[in-house]
């Protein structure tokens, strides 16, 4: 039968405010991004003021400042760091993490609870459709090259670079800056950096990432089956082109009049700036948000950037003088939620820089092997190894790698760039660089001097099993493929013929 009751359920359940929901939003700025909302909060609440360093004290300095002085350098000694834990224990005082909510009209002492986002979003989900909206603006080109990079099939390695090759490529497409400098830097070989640089020379639009304008035209023409020698003389004696020197390109060239006329309608078809076609955003100096450097004493000193970081402040001798002044309902409730929201930043800034910088130096105790010895070093590193070891939600970590720059020995780097592959070993209790793999699987296939050594894939899954790595069969043939290696009936018919 069909009834109406009445019943008394318990559960728990977040509450996500809008306060809340903006903490979290200020977690994924960028420091652009952030300082842009600080303006606008300046202008919005007259109880904000910016701290300049030469005013009297005449409120409540923001402790994101206190963040970013000489107390947050951390010294890691055998890769650990007790002060990053330090910095970030975040507690209940002042009810700060009170899980209360907050009414319509909230106080000061009603902000509780607004800030304790290391645990929202679980899943990766944001808990509010405002503050993931569906990226529509058109990609500029840096995305664009990033996104076609992710699917190369690089390795690890390999990949970091051309994530560096990408950050020197300018507005029009060309890459800017010398490859034997980015081999000192990320401690490789110069021939590793041209191979990579090779491949992204594949990437669309074509030309794109070329040094040279004779380079980026080459591209193309080679894309249309077109680099013949007298089309490569022709690259090579632009300046003769450019004076109009007709007779002196026929004779370098090899070729008639008719012929090169040709020849230079051809170049003209082609496009000098293949990178001029992508709008976007335009193109903003990246500040570092954390530095790292060499500690004297052994390992690295992770802090954050000052100059990021907003200095603000509540002036509580206006806030005394507006509030004895207010007079009607309206007036006092404007006056405590200016001084609510004021509050509310000041706190919420100050949580932004601790988790950016327990975030930071927990990537930095991870990849240490990196700062030390370079790109081959990378380590398997992915959100969860990295949320767990500083008790918070991978989602949490995601936000704050985003836009996020590090400023290393070995150059600036976004935070993301240090999250590898790694590869699950059989006793689940360690993991394998996948950059590691895919030499061992080359130097087994290598090492095959007969027809009778040749190994099919199930049985380089057999024997890496046999090391300690569990992988699956369509991960060898994966990797096989992107090391150009032909399968074991082709290798086995190569080794038959001599």
């Amino acid at each position: 039968m069909l009834g109406q009751r009445l019943e008394v359920r318990q559960g728990q359940g977040l509450v996500v405010t809008p306060q809340l929901q903006q903490a979290i939003k200020l977690l994924q700025l960028s420091n652009q991004e952030l300082e842009a909302f600080v303006e606008a909060e300046l202008e919005r609440n007259p109880l904000l003021q910016r701290d300049e360093p030469d005013a009297p004290g005449e409120g409540e300095a923001a402790p994101a400042e206190a963040a970013a002085s000489s107390e947050t350098e951390l010294s890691f000694e055998d890769g650990r760091s007790s002060a990053a834990d330090e910095a970030m224990d975040v507690r209940a005082e002042d009810g700060w993490n009170d899980a209360s909510e907050t009414p319509a009209a909230p106080t000061a002492e009603a902000q509780a609870g607004l800030n304790d986002w290391s645990r929202v979003g679980a899943g990766g989900s944001a808990p509010d459709g405002e503050l993931e909206r569906p990226d529509t603006r058109e990609a500029t080109l840096w995305e664009h090259l990033q996104a076609q990079a992710s699917a190369a099939r690089l390795s690890s390695a390999d990949l970091a670079i051309a994530h560096v090759l990408i950050d020197m490529v300018d507005e029009g497409g060309y890459l800017r800056g010398e490859l034997d400098e980015v081999a000192d830097r990320l401690g490789c070989g110069l021939d590793r950096v041209e191979a990579v640089l090779k491949v992204c020379h594949g990437f669309e639009p074509t030309g794109i990432m070329a040094r040279s304008v004779p380079e980026c035209l080459g591209l193309q023409l080679a894309e249309r089956n077109r680099l013949d020698p007298a089309m490569q003389a022709l690259l090579d004696n632009l300046d003769l082109l450019a004076r109009r020197d007709l007779a002196g390109l026929k004779k370098v060239c090899g070729v008639d009049g008719e012929d090169l006329a040709e020849m230079i309608g051809e170049l003209k078809a082609l496009t000098p700036r293949p990178g001029a076609g992508f709008g976007g955003e335009p193109a903003q100096t990246v500040v570092a948000d954390v530095i790292v450097k060499p500690d004297p004493a052994g390992g690295w000193r992770v802090e954050l950037n000052a100059d990021t970081l907003p200095r603000l402040l509540v002036d509580k001798r206006y806030h005394g003088v507006v509030a004895s002044g207010a007079r009607s309902d309206q007036e006092k409730t404007f006056v405590a939620e200016c001084a609510a929201q004021a509050s509310w930043l000041v706190k919420s800034l100050d949580q932004r820089a601790k988790t950016i910088l327990k975030v930071s130096s927990e990537i930095v105790r991870q990849q240490d092997a990196f700062l030390a010895f370079g790109v081959e070093c990378l380590r398997p590193l992915n959100l969860k190894t990295v949320a767990d070891a500083i008790g918070m939600h991978e989602s949490t970590v995601s936000r704050v790698t985003s836009n996020k720059w590090i400023a290393t020995p070995r150059g600036l780097f976004e935070l993301k760039f240090f999250f590898t592959a790694a590869i699950a070993s059989v006793d689940g209790q360690s993991t394998h660089s996948a950059e590691a793999v895919r030499h061992r699987i080359k130097s087994m296939i290598e090492a095959e001097a007969a027809e009778t050594d040749v190994l099919s894939d199930d049985a380089i899954v057999d024997i890496l099993k046999e090391a300690g790595i569990d992988i699956a069969r369509r991960t060898v043939a994966k990797y096989r493929e992107a090391l150009r290696i032909p399968p074991s009936t082709q290798r086995r018919r190569m080794l038959r013929a001599g």
